[in-house]
């Protein structure tokens, strides 16, 4: 049983760092996953008769109002949410306007059990960023418990993410269940995956991708490259590529990664043809071109027919499966045959025994908007930091706890 679950709240006051930066437009949360991922650490103490006080970030507003003098902090306010939080945990959430100072030191001092309080956007202030240890221990007054939930934010050593951690005893410091989640199924695909692995990376840029597929060369069987990050080994290799996105100063990166691939038993698997437009845009004229010989002023926006079937085949033998990024520009609906297949395939695959970890922003957007989220074996809620687990990097977040 993990720490958490072990651990007994009653009459403490837990103060749990998550990761409530979710997208809001026109004063409305558009997507509440990283919410509900964080109510059952909550309601775990407040079940054992404990109090909780929320800490989060929301943008980065000190950058941003610099930049757009338009922008006030209201546009960055954690109480855009307090509404939508109470609902879902149906209490009375409280809002503390600071994050630090008299008024968040009494509303959590006068905290009960069973009650929350939500503290304002951490990143109002400098030091969060900087990870100041004085700012970092002021935090650490408020509470009895420091709960880490916010894997979004554990690659960050911060002062809320990291730093904080050293101001409590080793047995009142833990990482909540949506942590202790991801961490696991990472440790999973990365030291216990059952072979074959396949990785599936997709997205922009090889500049993006390489330390995470130098990584995986060490790791997977078999690694699917799609987006428009191909592009540029089709044009290291000398293939005409016509207007598709390319890095030219990867060229030669690109052939070594090819290389490496090689000598160390590594199958790579670049799409062989693609969904060509004319113009980057929904209503584009289309084509399938192979991926050497792409027409000039077309460009690649979705791996094609062919590769289509290719990547299912390599899909379908797999026991382990990773994916992080489209394989084409799946916002449009013109361009999103591709990445649908290849989540449909990780589903089929997931139904007959493989395990499958899907994360990275835009893969986990489109497994929610083909409806196929709760069919694979795990999405994880962290961009960048499942990105630099992946690629072997500690995260600051995982640190801190673990000293």
């Amino acid at each position: 049983m993990s720490k958490f679950s072990q651990h007994n709240f009653h009459n403490e006051k837990a103060l749990i760092r998550v990761d409530f930066n979710v997208p809001i437009k026109d004063g409305k949360i558009t997507d509440d996953t990283r919410i509900k991922a964080a109510l059952p650490t909550i309601q775990k103490v407040l079940n054992d008769g404990g109090s909780v006080i929320l800490m989060s970030h929301w943008g980065r507003p000190i950058k941003d109002m610099a930049k757009k003098p338009e922008l006030t902090e209201a546009d960055f306010s954690l109480s855009r949410i307090v509404n939508h939080l109470s609902k879902s945990l149906n209490l009375d959430v409280q809002f503390a306007e600071n994050c630090i100072g008299d008024e968040a030191t009494k509303k959590a001092a006068d905290l009960k059990p069973g009650e929350v309080l939500l503290l304002e956007n951490l990143r109002f202030h400098k030091e969060e960023e900087k990870g100041d240890a004085d700012f970092a221990k002021t935090l650490a007054q408020l509470g009895d418990v420091y709960v880490n939930d916010a894997f979004g934010t554990a690659h960050r050593a911060h002062a809320s993410t990291a730093v904080i951690a050293q101001f409590f005893d080793a047995d009142k410091k833990m990482f909540g269940l949506l942590m202790e989640s991801e961490v696991l199924a990472g440790e999973k695909v990365l030291h216990q995956s059952e072979r074959p692995f396949t990785a599936i990376v997709g997205g922009a840029k090889v500049s993006d991708k390489i330390v995470i597929i130098e990584n995986l060369l060490n790791k997977a069987t078999d690694i699917i490259i799609g987006g428009g990050m191909a592009y540029t080994f089709f044009k290291a290799q000398g293939g005409k590529i016509g207007n598709s996105l390319c890095e030219d100063d990867r060229l030669e990166m690109a052939l070594a990664l090819l290389n490496t691939a090689k000598e160390k038993g590594v199958n790579i698997h670049l799409p062989v043809d693609s969904l060509i437009a004319d113009k980057f845009a929904p209503d584009a004229n289309t084509d399938v071109a192979d991926n050497k010989s792409i027409p000039d002023g077309w460009m690649g926006l979705d791996i094609g027919p062919k590769s289509i079937e290719l990547f299912k085949q390599v899909v379908s033998t797999s026991k382990t499966i990773l994916w992080n990024g489209p394989m084409g520009v799946f916002e449009m609906e013109k361009f999103q045959a591709g990445t649908k297949a290849i989540a449909e395939a990780v589903v089929v695959a997931t139904e007959n025994g493989a395990y499958s970890l899907v994360g990275g922003g835009d893969s986990v957007a489109a497994v929610n908007k083909f409806g196929l989220a709760d069919k694979v074996s795990y999405v994880s809620t962290g961009g960048g930091a499942m990105l630099e687990f992946f690629e072997g990097k500690e995260l600051p977040g995982i640190a801190a706890i673990n000293k």
